[in-house]
């Protein structure tokens, strides 16, 4: 049994140099940031049911659910017994490739989905550290609390989130000491900018926290609002909070959003196809501190690779399959509108990009082949052959969207 004063002293140190083998390990790992918080319930809640009222999520009717809503509040609903949140952080810059934004004959990928998903990439590190917890120490810090007996021996439980539970990231790591909400609603560190992935491990281990981050650096800068094309930044509301309409978000609209994009949007998205950085590219934190990424994963998808195109998951998965695979560092346009189901499967095969599904891409595409066809004073005739031939698609978005971005080509546009 530990008691007394001398108890609570050796109870704290151990927590202590528990807590920073942990932040070690985490930049062992890769990751950039890392910081730790305790499991509170979110002060964002009541900001957050105010934004679903308003319907700024669009379609994403997940993130209204009520369970859904209630473990983004408390999360002793998604880890029973938690007692230490740890945030990490991994960076993924890439610079854009020669032409690109600027060549509307050019599709723009966001920086984040250019390489390999990030979700099984930081998973991967993130399992790593939920399994070193599992024996660094951890017997010895698992009831560690002041005046409590310290087992013997002790199971650690944790779970691992990517930008696939419900939780409150962002929070967490402003929580965490990571940087700040900036008004484009990333969160920004002073010294790191904002093009990092979050990544959230809860565990009932005692751990010391971080100090929260609680400066505001964005001042009187409007750079992110300026930039956005279609008008998705609101600014702060009363409280301070930033808000985004999501549905008018050329990510949103890009990769969520399965219906008609509406014209009045799609003129503004420019060859965004999938995914949008601009907020980002205005920002002057990420002007001066953005760096490549040092993470080859992330680095834009140049050719084929067997690996990318085999499901480790699938026994019956043989790997590679032959298609004709365009680069995601700024592809041609026609390149991709001629991708048939199977180098679309082949093309978007361990990336984020899957998650638009295949008519998702080709109604972007068809809408940047418009907007390009409206700058143009002599049309491609490639991309007007492709519109005309996917006038006949079998998804109806897709036909509408081919039928649009014919309809900009020609006198007056």
């Amino acid at each position: 049994m530990v008691t007394g004063d001398g108890g609570r002293d050796a109870a704290s140190s151990a927590i202590a140099a528990l807590s920073d083998a942990v932040r070690a390990k985490a930049r062992e790992l890769g990751f950039g940031l890392v910081g730790i918080t305790g499991p509170e319930p979110s002060a964002h809640l009541s900001f957050y049911r105010r934004w679903l009222a308003e319907g700024r999520h669009g379609g994403m009717r997940y993130l209204g659910r009520s369970d859904a809503v209630a473990r983004r509040g408390d999360l002793v609903l998604t880890l029973a017994g938690v007692r230490s949140v740890i945030v990490v952080g991994h960076e993924y810059y890439q610079e854009d490739p020669p032409g690109v934004p600027d060549d509307p004959s050019r599709g723009v990928i966001a920086r984040y989905a250019r390489g390999r998903d990030y979700h099984k990439v930081v998973k991967k590190k993130l399992t790593a550290l939920g399994r070193w917890l599992e024996g660094a120490g951890a017997t010895e810090c698992k009831d560690a609390a002041p005046g409590a007996a310290v087992p013997s021996s002790a199971s650690v439980s944790w779970r691992a989130y990517v930008d696939t539970g419900p939780i409150l990231e962002r929070e967490l790591a402003q929580r965490a000491g990571l940087g700040w909400f900036g008004k484009n609603t990333m969160l920004i560190h002073p010294r790191k900018g904002s093009y990092f992935f979050l990544g959230v491990l809860l565990t009932d281990l005692a751990l010391e926290p971080d100090e929260p981050f609680t400066a505001d650096f964005c001042g009187t800068c409007t750079a992110c609002l300026d930039a956005c094309p279609t008008g998705a930044l609101l600014g702060r509301d009363e409280d301070g909070a930033p808000v985004m309409d999501a549905t008018r978000c050329i990510s949103y609209l890009t990769i969520e959003h399965r219906g008609k994009i509406p014209a009045e949007l799609a003129v503004r998205m420019g060859n965004r196809i999938y995914g949008c950085d601009i907020c980002q590219e205005a920002c002057p934190w990420n002007a001066r501190f953005a760096q490549v990424s040092a993470e080859s994963d992330y680095a834009a998808r140049e050719s084929w690779d067997a690996e990318w195109d085999r499901d480790p998951d699938d026994p019956d998965d043989e790997g590679p399959r032959e298609a004709v695979i365009p680069t995601a560092d700024g592809p041609a346009l026609v390149d991709l509108i001629r991708m048939g189901e199977d180098e679309w499967d082949a093309y978007t095969r361990g990336s984020a990009m899957r998650r638009a599904g295949y008519g998702g891409l080709r109604r972007n595409v068809a809408i940047a082949l418009g907007n390009w066809l409206a700058e143009s004073a002599t049309p491609d005739p490639d991309a007007v052959g492709e519109l005309m031939a996917a006038l006949s698609d079998e998804d109806e978005v897709v036909a509408e969207a081919a039928a649009w971005g014919l309809g900009r080509a020609g006198p007056g546009d």
